[in-house]
């Protein structure tokens, strides 16, 4: 499983290069930080618990929290 999100250069949705970086927002949410796989622009997703502990699990986001 990739961990898609929207980059803002590319205007499009697109795949993160692995491993992005699983950090926690203030509010306690999770959010999936990493580059654009074509332009290597900053992009990030947010997600809910359950989908960011698989991508750890699955070794396609890192703990950073």
């Amino acid at each position: 499983m990739a961990i898609e999100g929207r980059c803002m250069k590319c205007k499009a949705q697109k795949v993160m290069k692995v491993p992005a970086k699983m950090t926690k927002t203030s509010r306690g949410g999770f959010m999936a930080k990493g580059n654009c796989s074509v332009c290597d622009c900053g992009m990030c997703r947010i997600m809910s618990k359950v989908d960011a502990e698989k991508a750890i699990a699955d070794g396609d986001a890192t703990k950073a929290f």
